[in-house]
């Protein structure tokens, strides 16, 4: 199920320009938290986007990205804090939050069906 909703660049972006540059090449470590937000987002909102991913609008994958790749963004601050600058890890981790809530809120009510043309 890994790397549906988002490639790696978008989350290792999100993790700011000070991560632990060890965790952002490892594969095996950065797949398992691709998963884990997948499974996360579907968990959450009761909605399986994987099986049907070919088939959803540009906007609802957009929405699936942001939140997977903030996600997967806030595991690697999160893994080294280390490296930040003083604040620079509170505002990477804030910055993700904000996406993450707003982005579940408006696919918890997400139906195919109500999708309107502008």
């Amino acid at each position: 199920m890994s790397w549906t909703f988002c490639i790696s660049g978008p989350a290792i972006a999100k993790g700011g320009t000070h991560a632990n540059s060890s965790v952002i090449i490892n594969a095996t470590i950065m797949d398992s938290w691709s998963t884990e937000a997948e499974g996360f987002i579907e968990g959450i909102t009761g909605k399986d986007f994987t099986t049907g991913y070919a088939g959803l609008s540009t906007g609802i994958k957009g929405i699936l990205t942001e939140i997977s790749s903030s996600l997967i963004g806030m595991k690697i601050a999160t893994y080294d804090p280390t490296g930040y600058l003083p604040r620079e890890w509170d505002g990477i981790m804030n910055f993700n939050d904000e996406i993450i809530q707003k982005g579940l809120a408006s696919l918890k009510d997400f139906n195919k069906t109500s999708l309107k043309q502008p």
